[in-house]
């Protein structure tokens, strides 16, 4: 299936291009955009510095100097995009991975948990069934370094955002904002409900591809006991 026309094609100063797929978060926007992103990869723009996608948009930084003899590079590269996307072969879901993510939701791993539970009106235990059963699809990375924000969790387990937030959350740990749930990779600041952590390393500064997880991924988390969960952290690996 040929995907169609974009809604919106937008400057943004004079060395980047936002391209809005859609008004709102859904499926068929984001394989859109994975669609399209897959493009970029293979397309090998000189003019590209590099893409940003996000849940309804991808940004494209560019070079201004290598839209050869443009005296608009805006509307050059605007153009080539435009050719882009009529050329685009549809989506591919098979393309993507499915990663599994061990976490451990015992209580010093998951100081929020009994809250979403009490929340949602569930046990600690039906919350980390729910969590657990569902496959969860990577909308975008953000936030910070490798942070995948997830679509597909249960309205069952939605919970808000924390009304203060905590100064420091470990690397690892896994959390539910609103009707999302996501993984920090890095130890930082932040809002979300903490119910468990993982033992792997979401974020590798030093890999050629640091973060575990890109968009279009697909994630399944495994619960894991308290001592399984040291096992991997020291082994490295699930």
């Amino acid at each position: 299936m040929t995907i169609k026309a974009l809604e919106e094609i937008y400057p943004l100063g004079d060395q980047a291009i936002l391209i809005e797929f859609g008004k709102e978060i859904d499926n068929t926007v984001r394989k859109r955009i994975l669609s399209f992103t897959k493009q970029l990869e293979q397309s090998s723009l000189p003019w590209m510095i590099e893409y940003i996608p996000a849940f309804t948009t991808v940004t494209i930084i560019y070079d201004p100097a290598l839209l050869d003899n443009a005296s608009s590079p805006y509307h050059v590269a605007k153009r080539e995009i435009c050719h882009m996307l009529r050329d685009s072969k549809g989506f591919n879901e098979e393309a993507f991975r499915t990663i599994s993510i061990p976490v451990c939701y015992e209580d010093e791993f998951g100081p929020d948990l009994v809250h979403v539970a009490e929340v949602n009106k569930l046990s600690k235990e039906e919350v980390i069934a729910i969590h657990s059963a569902n496959e969860y699809t990577v909308y975008m990375i953000g936030f910070a370094p490798g942070f995948p924000y997830l679509g597909g969790m249960p309205e069952t387990i939605a919970c808000p955002r924390k009304e203060n937030p905590r100064g420091k959350i470990p690397a690892g740990s896994v959390g539910i904002a609103g009707g999302q749930t996501g993984v920090y990779p890095i130890e930082t600041p932040g809002g979300w409900q903490i119910i468990g952590q993982t033992p792997l390393a979401l974020f590798t500064p030093e890999k050629e591809e640091p973060s575990l997880l890109k968009a279009g991924d697909r994630v399944a988390f495994t619960p894991v006991s308290k001592a399984e969960f040291y096992r991997l952290r020291e082994g490295g690996e699930a």
